[in-house]
């Protein structure tokens, strides 16, 4: 075979492939075709005599296929942006809540959708070829987002589509999961966001897929039949979006009109409707209420005590089970009649915490504020005669309520620290569990570690000098 080419042309020679035909095939190619993708070709005969034959003519439907695949890629060919494996959820199908049901699957993401695949894709190919499809979502107009709420699985984010369908995608590794949102919201970024525009993958799929005369019969068709649809499916997402909002602003609304109508504290303890409380009422409060300068519960718990807790170990220091604590607080404040000898409130514990539960709670504490700063002025004095005289001025001066609670209360303390020698509570002890709990300052500063000496120190006091301050009697 000889080739001769020149500025215009090239044509090739070909060797006679019978005896005695003398015949010469020649193709000449047009240089000059749009971008050397598309060529005309013509077969011609020159005989012995110089003869030149009629070119032969392809079928037109052959010559449009040859054409088309000259200019569209296969489809396994089409570049694929990222494919994995993850985890796939799909809750919604046009709308339509689905139950979420995880699976593995293969995901492949192109340029303009994604592929779930049950395989790899070796697998799924060799599938495809046999007829089974994968299920692809058009990401042409969808939108992505984390979705934090919609499972209790880490790392999932949401895929909603201008069809109204949803899919989830998880993955317990941080920086996979991450790589592939950023990818998908780059796809999507990338299309246009309106989806009834026409788009040329769409054509160049549709292309391959159909053949020549199918697609100019169907072309028209197809892109007038888009447009209602996508027209739809854009108005099934802004119809859903507008109830979505509407449904936080009626909501909101609610809301509002409720707290603003709401009766107040007051309103609805003088209608009965809210029982007055004994944990976290002020003290003169619940005493007004019982007729009484000592509250009734601290009497029970003191009488529970002493009846059979004075020789345990560590009692007031050890802490009782704080859900059975909260259950007897939750009786006490129902005004429920209240037998600490019951079984339920065997361990001893409960009662003690119970009762320091009570005294923590106060809006204001047994040594009230404005007698703070008094009492750690008299803790202060180096004299131990005149420190006494001072405590014992001050507690004078207390309001009834507080004053006689205090006499009950640190008169019990001293029967548990006569039992030292079987419970392993010393005056010490007991003056760093009740001194913070009884007595504190309105506005705690920087010198709080100060504060908790003196505190500890005032209830030591109060215990080792209990019949000086107090006097002999005791309720």
């Amino acid at each position: 075979m000889q080739k001769s080419t020149n500025s215009d042309t090239s044509v090739e020679t070909l060797n006679p492939t019978r005896q005695g035909t003398g015949a010469v095939q020649m193709r000449i190619k047009n240089a000059n075709s749009h971008h050397g993708r598309l060529s005309q070709s013509k077969s011609m005969i020159l005989t012995d005599v110089g003869k030149v034959t009629e070119p032969v003519s392809r079928h037109r439907r052959n010559h449009s296929q040859h054409v088309l695949k000259d200019v569209i890629p296969p489809l396994e060919q089409l570049m694929v942006e990222k494919e994995g494996y993850l985890q796939k959820a799909k809750i919604a199908d046009g709308g339509k809540k689905l139950r979420k049901n995880w699976s593995t699957s293969w995901i492949v993401l192109s340029s303009r959708k994604i592929e779930f695949y049950k395989e790899s894709k070796q697998q799924a190919l060799s599938n495809m070829k046999t007829g089974h499809k994968p299920e692809s979502v058009d990401l042409c107009g969808a939108y992505i987002e984390w979705a934090k709420e919609k499972s209790s699985r880490k790392n999932v984010f949401q895929i909603t589509t201008v069809s109204g369908n949803e899919f989830l995608l998880q993955s317990d590794i941080d920086f996979i999961i991450l790589d592939w949102f950023n990818a998908i919201k780059n796809a999507i970024d990338r299309l246009p966001k309106d989806p009834s525009s026409p788009s040329r993958n769409l054509e160049l799929f549709k292309i391959q897929r159909s053949s020549s005369t199918e697609l100019l019969s169907h072309y028209d068709s197809d892109i007038k039949e888009q447009k209602p649809e996508n027209r739809k499916s854009l108005m099934f997402r802004l119809h859903h979006s507008a109830s979505d909002t509407s449904d936080k602003n009626r909501v909101k609304s609610r809301l509002k009109k409720f707290i603003t109508r709401r009766p107040s504290l007051k309103t609805l303890q003088e209608k009965g409707l809210i029982k007055d409380q004994i944990f976290g009422s002020h003290l003169h409060t619940v005493c007004e209420r019982e007729n009484s300068t000592v509250p009734r519960f601290v009497k029970q718990c003191i009488e529970a005590v002493e009846k059979r807790g004075l020789d345990v170990d560590g009692i007031y220091r050890v802490s009782g089970n704080l859900a059975t604590i909260q259950k007897l607080r939750f009786i006490v404040n129902q005004e429920e009649k209240l037998n600490l000898d019951d079984s339920q409130w065997e361990d001893i514990h409960v009662v003690t915490g119970a009762l320091k539960m009570f005294f923590r709670e106060l809006p204001e504490p047994l040594f009230p504020y404005s007698f703070f700063e008094r009492f750690v002025e008299a803790i202060k004095k180096q004299d131990n005669n005149t420190r006494i005289e001072a405590i014992k001025s001050l507690v004078q001066k207390l309001p009834p309520p507080n004053r006689d609670t205090m006499k009950v209360l640190f008169g019990h303390l001293t029967k548990i620290v006569a039992e030292a020698s079987k419970n392993l509570m010393s005056t010490q002890s007991l003056g760093i569990v009740f001194g913070p709990t009884l007595l504190r300052a309105e506005n705690e500063s920087g010198n709080m570690a100060v504060h908790m000496v003196y505190q500890n120190q005032i209830a030591e006091l109060m215990l080792s000098e209990y019949s000086k301050i107090f006097g002999s009697e005791e309720d």
